[in-house]
């Protein structure tokens, strides 16, 4: 058997739906179900039920997963050792990032890593937080910055900062809003974000809380956009705090004052690098950049 084979098993295993899988590893779904195939002729069993519309693990499949994920543990390590070897630390690093890159201190990592790995290639790539989750515990992303109630449990991850958000409304609504309960401002207008992003997470676990869905009015994939959108009076909007309240002191927008909403900002990356030099140099980094004591 072959590594990328038991990758796409455990890809497809995790992610369940065969087409988001072959996007995560960057392959077409042929290829993913050539792979799956070809470890399933080669274990003499069935790893999926496959249906219309649906693919899930069989009761074999379940049991082989973590032994699966285990051997690509065992290699993740194998190689990051190789390179501990080799003296120098070269390759590829692909980042993912999420939000606002200043707030991230994301010039700081990098001028950081091409100072301590010069050989090593380094790219980031913009994304939704869960977008991004997705990819780190399949693999197919190097690591990269999540914002979330807390780090996921398929990844390992390093907490850099609690993040509070407040509810942002336009000043327009200052009196419908003061005054107003969860129920109504569940009601006003909302600028959403794409389903899959942290502002859009966090929105929809607030409500859900109080058994309420937001009005969304609109939805902006742009993370610049909803303070604009709100200060235009377009709806309201679930913003950073220190983004909320310097606004709100320009007299340009109106804070809600009876909640805040905590999340995590995370730097994450798979369980099966937790050996990768690359890993270990840039938490190093980053644990400078964040003022973070040595673990």
């Amino acid at each position: 058997m072959e590594i990328y084979q038991l990758r796409a098993f455990v890809t497809v295993a995790k992610i369940g739906h065969l087409t988001r899988a072959a996007e995560v590893l960057h392959l077409t779904q042929p290829a993913v179900t050539g792979q799956i195939k070809a470890l399933e002729e080669e274990l003499g069993i069935a790893l999926f039920d496959r249906r219309p519309g649906r693919i899930a693990l069989t009761r074999a499949g379940e049991r082989l997963l973590p032994e699966a994920e285990a051997v690509l543990t065992a290699a993740g390590a194998l190689v990051g050792h190789a390179r501990e070897l080799q003296g120098e630390v070269s390759g590829q690093l692909v980042i993912g990032t999420v939000g606002d890159p200043d707030s991230l201190r994301l010039g700081s990592l990098l001028s950081g890593l091409v100072s301590v790995l010069p050989l090593l290639e380094i790219k980031t790539r913009m994304g939704d937080a869960e977008a991004l989750r997705e990819a780190v515990a399949t693999s197919a992303l190097h690591a990269a910055f999540y914002i979330g109630p807390n780090i996921p449990r398929d990844v390992l991850g390093l907490a850099l900062q609690t993040i509070q958000f407040r509810v942002t409304a336009p000043a327009s609504f200052r009196d419908r809003v003061l005054h107003a309960g969860w129920r109504e401002i569940a009601d006003m207008p909302w600028v959403g974000a794409p389903h899959a992003s942290h502002a859009q997470t966090l929105l929809r676990d607030l409500f859900a809380r109080q058994g309420l869905l937001p009005n969304i009015a609109l939805e902006s994939d742009d993370a610049a956009a909803p303070l604009s959108l709100v200060r235009a009076g377009v709806g309201l909007a679930l913003l950073r705090e220190d983004v909320a309240v310097k606004a709100a002191e320009r007299g340009e927008v109106i804070v809600w004052p009876h909640t805040r909403v905590a999340a995590m900002l995370s730097f994450i990356y798979p369980k099966t690098s937790e050996h990768d030099p690359a890993i270990i140099a840039t938490l190093q980094v980053l644990r400078g950049v964040w003022g973070l004591l040595p673990r």
